[in-house]
């Protein structure tokens, strides 16, 4: 009788012993499984990320291309209001050039590299200036001009147009004294095609940030 009682304890043990085992391989078993799931959530995390990524660089550069551009300003041209090696923020996005506007040039063929002015006449609109008093008049309204840092007393070598034609618009600098510009044979009126766009904010040097509107 105390045989069968230890072998009934000893086979209680093994049963024991034997659901522990059991059961440490159905845990096991279940890390292992979820191996596979965890690898394919950061595998699809990793795509998702790639592919936000993407995008973003997509719309970077088409926001680049169509609507903004970074301008270095070059020269002392368009002081006080933009400094030598200013950044600037350029839009491009259907624009089409309004006096007192500051705009970004291209090269075209009669200047190497983009230049900065401002725009004082378009198309269809008088213009003419006063040289002796530096005085700008456009449609017959003398210019308001608190940007400029000095008074426009110095002639260039081209006639000034009284009226603008179809599809230019004339340009300056507001350092009137030290500007290449329409007045000059160099510049000339400014085809609107070969306008960039409007600088419309300074955004460096940081502590020249401005708005340019």
């Amino acid at each position: 009788m105390e045989d069968s009682e230890k072998f009934a304890e000893v086979n209680s043990d093994f049963s024991n012993d034997t659901g522990d085992f059991t059961n440490s391989k159905k845990s096991k078993k279940t890390k292992n499984d979820n191996a596979p799931q965890e690898e394919i959530s950061m595998t699809e995390s990793c795509f998702e990320w790639l592919h936000a990524l993407i995008v973003a660089i997509i719309v970077v550069v088409l926001l680049l291309t169509f609507v903004f551009r970074l301008v270095d300003v070059d020269g002392k041209s368009m002081m006080n209001t933009l400094h030598d090696n200013d950044k600037v923020i350029v839009t491009n996005f259907l624009y089409e050039p309004v006096d007192g506007d500051i705009v970004v040039i291209s090269h075209g063929q009669e200047y190497e590299k983009p230049i900065i002015k401002r725009v004082i006449a378009t198309a269809g609109q008088t213009l003419q200036i006063d040289f002796n008093k530096g005085q700008v008049i456009v449609d017959g309204v003398v210019l308001d001009e608190p940007y400029i840092n000095d008074l426009t007393t110095l002639e260039g070598d081209l006639e000034i147009p009284s009226v603008i034609p179809e599809g230019y618009a004339f340009v300056m600098g507001d350092n009137r004294l030290h500007s290449l510009d329409s007045r000059f044979h160099q510049v000339g009126l400014i085809d609107e095609k070969n306008i960039i766009g409007k600088a419309e904010l300074v955004i460096f040097p940081f502590d020249r940030i401005t708005s340019l509107m």
